[in-house]
């Protein structure tokens, strides 16, 4: 079942109406069947597999629970299991196929001719979301930061919970699993920013992320038919479009879970505005980067090592996220580039100067560009269907460019825009950039409840009904993006 969708529509109210019906000590029953409803909507047997993994991580945290204190090796034993099973369900749907093919690929390189063996498997929804927050949870009790949970219906509530189950936010046990047990009173005010968030959210993905995807899709579908300045302008297109198609997601889960007085994490926080690598990472998809921060990066080592070792640990680090993210060595090789961006930066940083910190805005705005510029060059790979693709787009990007005017004009015809189109395009980035440049300051939409109520419910249909009228006249309805990992 999509957010943007009709069956949403009609499932969310019916979901709202009866969890705050329903006694507290009970509304864990109703809003768990909601969730495995939810998403058994995609496809029901793959209710299966979320099953096993809960079942899994279930057993091995109480097991870890009770051996913790008197056997360390035991309850790493444990750990292991958990990791191999759920991990290895995660591997066979997600990665069996591109390993596959790629030793084969290897192998041929030493003359050794094999056909690879694959699989015809429908990727499950939500299954590296899923095992992630699961196997978070069996080592947060192993370090004995939470309590096994005896109920495995709560526990199965906590995984299956269907605003965040699909893409996120990864959540931790600490955050979320009492706050889906506790009493709760229903907080009209939480509940009225929520439907503010889940409208920005809509706005971002229906208006702003399905609009700009059309164009993107031109150019990357079919990438040895352009060059240049059609190159330029789809990949900063895409940077944008991902964005918005992932942190909208993000705002309606969000926004959807304080409807039931529950409080996600915040996901994205203006992570274009960023004046380094590193501090993108902790602006994008907070919750996998903390998440590959605190079991990976830190296991590893963290920055209390050599450099060397340092070194190792980012990249091994930025390389699994990108593994993480797609079974294709285009998403390895945009985890290598942002682990070579933040290996850089900690080699070449060096505090600003008194002359730079004296026109510390022109810094910050060039700090911030360059920031920019990399993450977009980056993101070319993230979107190529293959390295073939990628390499020829980067290493296409500067013909024509210098004979701007001819440029543009090829551009605007690769990419279908008319004057009118393009300039829609560019006034709705530029309105994001001001709401995410403001939202740094400030909270905007409780901001916008101190306004007339004239004004507020003014607002209000005026963005529903461009969001209408932009469906009913040409609009295409996509996916979310970080549904396909």
């Amino acid at each position: 079942m999509l957010f943007n969708s009709l069956g949403f529509a009609i499932f969310l109210p019916i979901v709202f109406v009866i969890y705050w019906a329903v006694p507290h000590k009970y509304r864990y029953l109703p809003l768990l069947a909601a969730s495995y409803y939810f998403y058994m909507s995609w496809n029901p047997k793959y209710v299966l597999l979320i099953l096993l993994t809960t079942a899994v991580s279930y057993t091995c945290a109480i097991l870890v629970e009770g051996c913790v204190s008197t056997s360390k090796k035991r309850a790493k034993a444990y750990i292991a299991a958990a990791l191999v099973v759920c991990l290895g369900v995660l591997f066979f749907f997600k990665y069996f196929n591109f390993f596959s093919e790629s030793l084969c690929s290897l192998l041929s390189l030493f003359s050794i001719k094999l056909s690879p063996y694959t699989v015809a498997l429908l990727l499950p929804v939500g299954i590296s979301f899923y095992t992630f927050q699961s196997l978070s949870y069996v080592i947060d009790v192993y370090r004995g930061e939470v309590k096994a949970q005896r109920n495995f219906l709560k526990y199965a509530l906590f995984i299956s919970f269907f605003p965040q189950l699909v893409a996120g936010p990864i959540e931790r046990t600490k955050n979320l699993m009492p706050q889906l047990f506790e009493e709760r009173q229903f907080d009209e005010k939480k509940a009225v920013i929520g439907l503010r968030l889940m409208l920005v959210g809509f706005i971002k993905k229906l208006v702003l992320s399905d609009t700009i995807g059309k164009y993107v899709d031109i150019v990357f579908d079919d990438v040895h038919s352009y060059f240049g300045l059609t190159f330029i302008v789809a990949a900063i297109l895409f940077t944008f479009q991902i964005y918005c198609d992932f942190s909208g997601y993000s705002d309606i889960a969000v926004g959807c879970a304080k409807l039931l007085n529950i409080d996600l994490m915040k996901n994205f926080d203006s992570p274009y505005f960023s004046k380094s690598i590193r501090e993108f990472w902790s602006r994008w998809h907070i919750s996998l980067s903390t998440w590959f921060r605190d079991y990976v990066y830190i296991p590893l080592g963290g920055s209390r090592v050599s450099k060397a070792r340092n070194i190792f640990n980012i990249m091994v680090t930025m390389l699994v996220s990108g593994l993480w993210h797609g079974a294709n060595w285009t998403f390895v090789l945009w985890g290598g580039l942002h682990g070579i961006y933040q290996i850089l930066e900690r080699i070449f940083t060096r505090p600003a100067t008194e002359k730079e910190t004296g026109g510390k805005r022109i810094y910050a705005i060039g700090r911030t560009l360059l920031t920019f510029g990399l993450v977009s060059f980056a993101w070319i790979f993230f979107r190529a269907d293959s390295l073939e693709d990628a390499f020829f787009v980067v290493t296409h990007l500067h013909n024509g460019v210098i004979h701007f005017g001819n440029a543009f004009l090829k551009m605007m015809i690769d990419t279908t825009f008319n004057a009118g189109s393009f300039t829609k395009v560019v006034i709705c980035l530029i309105g994001l950039g001001v709401y995410d440049y403001f939202s740094l300051k400030r909270d905007l939409l409780e901001d916008y409840g101190s306004l007339p109520t004239v004004v507020r419910w003014l607002g209000y249909v005026v963005v529903v009904s461009a969001i209408i009228v932009l469906k009913l006249h040409g609009g295409t309805t996509q996916s979310f993006i970080y549904f396909q990992f």
